[in-house]
């Protein structure tokens, strides 16, 4: 599917597509054009897997990661099993008690602030590995991201991040420390990082051939939508993660187009939320035209 010595390729500069692209030379102007006109602050990494095609934008620059960093979580999940540390069907005590990093005081995190609700509803009940790793993706679970966290432990999977080269995420913390967040002790990640750990999973780098099929049918199964699918015509494959949190509207996907490609697109300052999907969807359109 994609090449194998995809990451051997130069970085090129930001804002720079590869010489001789004219299409998608003039698919960046355009990009650009409509960020200025947006007013928000953006961050793009595009790559097409077979390594012809790139563009960045910002790329290297720190935004908050939000729920895309539910991305490495899944990742350092099925490395552990793997490694026979857990498995998928191991059962997990549901709890909402976790602990802030910044003085070890106990928080709880509130359903109104969750995309997913049930969970709260069947405190003392248990799940599996893999139940918490689908409503983690699919429904953006923060509940379900504590437990698997705390489960697999934040140095283990800031470990693995590094380990696939994705050196701009910085995996800090659980959820909804809200001391911690009032220090700016944040959970980051560049538009780059999550190329590279989106990449890694279409190269089937990702722990292993099998696992990263695996996480890429979880990815496919998504349904926040109204970003990057939204720019594709109907019925392209996306397997992607989105995130968000107030002014700050995410997608990082695999487009599984006639010739696929990675796509990763960061927002940040724009109150409408519905303007910012807009805006990364027509991101999306604009370089799928310009490189199909």
């Amino acid at each position: 599917m994609a090449a194998g010595a995809l990451l051997l390729l130069g970085w090129v500069g930001a804002s720079a597509a590869q010489a001789g692209d004219a299409r998608l030379t003039g698919a960046a102007s355009d990009i650009q054009s409509d960020i200025a006109k947006s007013g928000a602050d953006v961050a793009v990494a595009f790559r097409t897997l077979d390594g012809r095609s790139q563009w960045f934008l910002r790329a290297d620059e720190p935004f908050h990661a939000a729920s895309t960093m539910k991305l490495a979580v899944l990742i350092e999940l099925y490395r552990q099993v793997r490694a026979g540390a857990v498995r998928l069907d191991e059962p997990l005590t549901l709890k909402n008690e976790f602990h802030s990093m910044v003085d070890g005081s106990v928080y709880t995190l509130d359903p109104a602030d969750d995309s997913e609700t049930d969970l709260y509803r069947a405190l003392g009940e248990t799940r599996t590995l893999a139940e918490l790793s689908e409503l983690m993706i699919t429904v953006s679970s923060n509940l379900a991201t504590n437990l698997l966290m705390g489960r697999l432990g934040v140095d283990n999977i800031r470990a693995e991040v590094r380990a696939l080269g994705a050196d701009g995420m910085n995996v800090r913390r659980p959820l909804e420390d809200s001391k911690a967040f009032e220090k700016g002790l944040n959970n980051t990640t560049t538009a780059r990082a999550l190329l590279v750990l989106l990449e890694a999973l279409a190269e089937g780098h990702a722990v292993d051939p099998d696992a990263s099929r695996q996480m890429i049918a979880i990815l496919e199964r998504q349904t926040v939508n109204e970003r990057i699918p939204a720019g594709l015509p109907p019925g392209i494959t996306v397997a992607h993660k989105t995130g968000e949190i107030t002014k700050i509207r995410h997608d990082a996907a695999i487009v599984y187009a006639p010739r696929p490609f990675v796509l990763v697109v960061l927002t940040r300052g724009l109150a409408d939320e519905k303007a910012a999907d807009a805006l990364i969807a027509g991101i999306a359109r604009r370089l799928y035209a310009a490189t199909q």
